[in-house]
């Protein structure tokens, strides 16, 4: 279980499912869907979403590429931290809004597999948290033609292996979108 103290609550978060983010995704309607289903029930089950929005450069606060897809709606009084790094907790609030609401569990969906997904895992995992990635709730966009594997390779690898990841005292692991449990760890 997670080494934060009273730290008891899991937490949705949804990184970087933004216009610009996962207009050319790997399987972008299929994952965009997922997370949806993902809100839904974390607000049924009264679980806290936290939204993680990125802006760079390429992705200038306000602009439409910027924006969270249409088919995901964050409710007003869900957080939502914006960061400039891939890793969400990097110079972002996102530890101060976890720590307020409980959060010792994170449940993570969202883009980029490649960059901002394993950041975020990774940042997670080494600051005490208990990380589940949602294997068919995460993508990437195609970098092949820069010398990395088509995507479909990138997102299977990285549910491989984070799904045998583990530090003293914290849980990682996979688990598909049918199959998340807010109150359970995952099983690997």
């Amino acid at each position: 279980m997670t080494t934060l103290q009273n730290r008891p609550n899991t937490a949705l978060l949804v990184v970087d499912v933004q216009n610009g983010v996962v207009e050319e995704a790997h399987e972008r309607d299929a994952v965009v869907a997922n997370v949806g289903r993902l809100v839904e029930k974390a607000r049924r089950e009264q679980v806290p979403v936290v939204w993680v929005q990125h802006c760079d450069q390429n992705l200038v606060h306000g602009a439409d590429n910027w924006r969270i897809v249409p088919e995901l709606a964050p409710d007003g009084a869900e957080p939502l931290v914006e960061k400039h790094y891939g890793d969400s907790f990097e110079e972002t609030t996102l530890e101060t809004v976890l720590s307020g609401l409980g959060v010792g569990r994170l449940v993570v969906v969202g883009a980029q597999t490649d960059a901002c997904i394993r950041s975020t895992l990774h940042g997670a995992l080494v600051r005490g948290y208990d990380t589940i990635l949602v294997s068919d709730a995460h993508t990437t966009e195609d970098q092949s033609p820069w010398g990395a594997p088509p995507p479909g390779q990138v997102i299977a690898h990285t549910n491989l292996y984070w799904g045998s990841q583990s530090a003293p005292g914290r849980t990682a692991g996979t688990v598909e979108t049918t199959a998340v449990d807010f109150g359970a760890p995952a099983a690997g």
